[in-house]
């Protein structure tokens, strides 16, 4: 087989262009720190790669659930911890005003004076909001969750006249969990229908002046509402300890989706300076041989 003199060259320039492209593709990755810098570099490697970001977007979207559904917690457990200091002044109160034969009218009317205001407060936590929605609420698109002036709920579940079923707000916290984050008014304060905490408190602030014998029972009923309200303040710190759980498994999983992620687009620089350097070696070499084997032609000199 006869090499002619523009086959010899023709090889030898395919070879260099080779190792050019190798050169150049090295030196993109120590650009951009990437080993995938487009699809055809790696087609493996980039549906991993493909497949990995989409689980990570799907675990920030989690994360950004599980903080929303923490903040509307904290702010739930926050305003039942309040309430239920405050009740637990009405019931001091309530049990001051039962002392009949010590107490003067000014007496019961400054306690009257102070139970309503108490009442007052009360509503004002239970219309407590976050990001413009009231936590007691339910699924409403109104401002608050009871009517300031009269504390009558203006929610949405939870009641019994009219039915209402209860209507859960949850917070998706991973492909397969899901947790509850509101809690209602009426679940919270009592069923309007029946006498809730703030129509109770109403009835002491007026009974302590025209009827102190039924404290007595408002006594026992304020009982049934502390009682309801610390069963809520457990019910809220369950799913404050579920909801938690699930942020620190969401952080495993992010931080194992980067490492993952890195181990499959990010260059070891080491290994790739390294491997720069020898093909830039290999280049000059070949350019070496290239020029010893193709010598200059007699057309050359005529040129």
């Amino acid at each position: 087989m006869r090499i002619t003199q523009r086959a010899l060259a023709v090889t030898a320039l395919q070879g260099l262009n080779r190792n050019q492209e190798a050169i150049a593709k090295l030196q993109a990755q120590l650009t951009s720190g990437k080993t995938i810098n487009k699809p055809s570099d790696d087609p493996t490697g980039t549906n991993a790669a493909m497949q990995t970001r989409q689980e990570l977007a799907g675990a920030a979207q989690y994360a950004r659930n599980i903080n929303d559904g923490i903040g509307l917690l904290d702010a739930t457990d926050s305003a039942l911890q309040n309430t239920i200091k405050q009740v637990q002044r009405v019931r001091d109160l309530t049990v001051k005003g039962l002392n009949d034969g010590s107490l003067s009218e000014a007496s019961r009317v400054a306690i009257a004076t102070e139970v309503d205001g108490l009442r007052k407060s009360l509503i004002g936590l239970a219309n407590t909001t976050v990001q413009g929605r009231p936590i007691f609420g339910g699924p409403t698109s109104g401002a608050t969750a009871y009517d300031v002036a009269t504390g009558a709920y203006t929610g949405f579940g939870g009641t019994s006249v009219p039915a209402m079923p209860v209507i859960s707000i949850n917070r998706q916290v991973s492909d397969a969990d899901a947790i509850r984050v509101d809690l209602t008014g009426p679940e919270a304060f009592g069923d309007p229908a029946t006498g809730d905490l703030f129509t109770l408190v109403g009835s002491i602030a007026t009974d302590v002046v025209s009827d102190p014998a039924a404290l007595a029972g408002h006594l026992g009923d304020l009982d049934v509402a502390i009682d309801r309200l610390l069963k809520s303040v457990a019910d809220i710190g369950t799913r404050t300890t579920r909801i938690e759980t699930a942020q620190q498994v969401n952080m495993d999983l992010q931080l194992s989706l980067t490492s993952r992620s890195a181990a499959i687009e990010n260059v070891d620089l080491p290994k790739t300076i390294m491997n720069l350097q020898m093909q830039q070696v290999g280049y000059e070499a070949a350019l070496g041989a290239t020029a010893k084997a193709i010598q200059p032609s007699l057309l050359d000199f005529l040129r």
